[in-house]
């Protein structure tokens, strides 16, 4: 049997020290075999939230991988987006799209995260085709009979959270993962945590997402999911501090246009829009 944390949206600047600190409490006293944390470290990428954030991280002593998500890119500088868009990140470079081989089990990265779209909302996720192949070649790279977890910080379809993804490529490459055998895509970035299974051309798969770790709550309190593996089956618990019930914590569908559910006389935001109960990010 095998235990692993899996956190999200941490968003130093606007972090829960409250949630930090039983986090890191759950950590020390429960030892996981590994830490996997899906993105947006940060709140707006500044230096002082990174110091922050790589301090904490590092202080955490389990293995850790790291995903790099929309935040955590330069929001004021577009020259350091651009041309040294982790720079900020180099306290912990080591932990960043890490793979990690945990006896039968693998985690591998797939980077969803883009410094420039072809679209006005930079925020959304995007998987490119050289994204896709690296992380397709890392997973066949591995034994046979490998419990295989991919990382990445956009879910790539929707979930029906009140965040969106609207990950491009996402499709794609869930089918491409899901004809590989792997087990589940691990994903943040909609601060609410699921655990859903998608048809694709190619058979089901797997979606798990973690809620945050942050004040930027939307539907359910600070949380992180709990997985344990045994022979290949995956359990996960979405431990939170509100002592709510994993079935009540998670959303329940994915909505059958791909997009979250819209409730009668709710207005139709524009392809990109974000909620008003959060400040507008990208």
């Amino acid at each position: 049997m095998m235990r692993l944390f899996h956190i999200s949206d941490l968003h130093f600047g606007l972090e829960d020290r409250a949630a930090l600190g039983w986090f890191e409490a759950c950590v020390r006293r429960e030892r996981p075999a590994a830490v996997l944390i899906t993105g947006d470290l940060t709140m707006r990428a500044r230096r002082r939230e990174f110091a922050a954030a790589c301090d904490w991280i590092g202080a955490l002593d389990v293995p850790v991988t790291v995903e790099v998500g929309n935040h955590d890119l330069p929001y004021f500088n577009p020259f350091a987006r651009f041309f040294w868009p982790y720079a900020r990140i180099r306290g912990i470079e080591r932990l960043v799209e890490r793979e990690l081989d945990l006896a039968s089990v693998a985690v591998v990265p797939l980077k969803t995260t883009a410094r420039a779209q072809w679209r006005l909302d930079w925020s959304k996720g995007r998987v490119t085709p050289a994204a896709l192949g690296k992380t397709l070649a890392a997973i066949a790279a591995q034994p046979a009979r490998t419990t295989i977890l991919v990382t990445a910080h956009h879910p790539l379809v929707e979930a029906g959270t009140r965040g969106r993804a609207l990950t491009r490529g996402g499709e794609r490459a869930l089918t491409k993962l899901a004809r590989r055998g792997v087990a589940a895509v691990l994903t943040g970035h909609v601060h609410d945590a699921f655990d859903l299974v998608r048809d694709t051309a190619a058979g089901p798969i797997r979606m798990i997402g973690a809620g945050t770790l942050s004040r930027r709550i939307r539907s359910t309190p600070p949380s992180f999911n709990e997985l344990v593996i045994a022979d290949g089956i995956i359990d996960v618990r979405v431990r939170n501090l509100g002592q709510v019930p994993t079935p009540d914590m998670q959303i329940d569908t994915v909505p059958p246009d791909a997009l979250p559910p819209r409730a009668p006389g709710d207005p139709v935001a524009p392809v990109g829009a974000v909620p008003a109960v959060d400040p507008p990010v990208h």
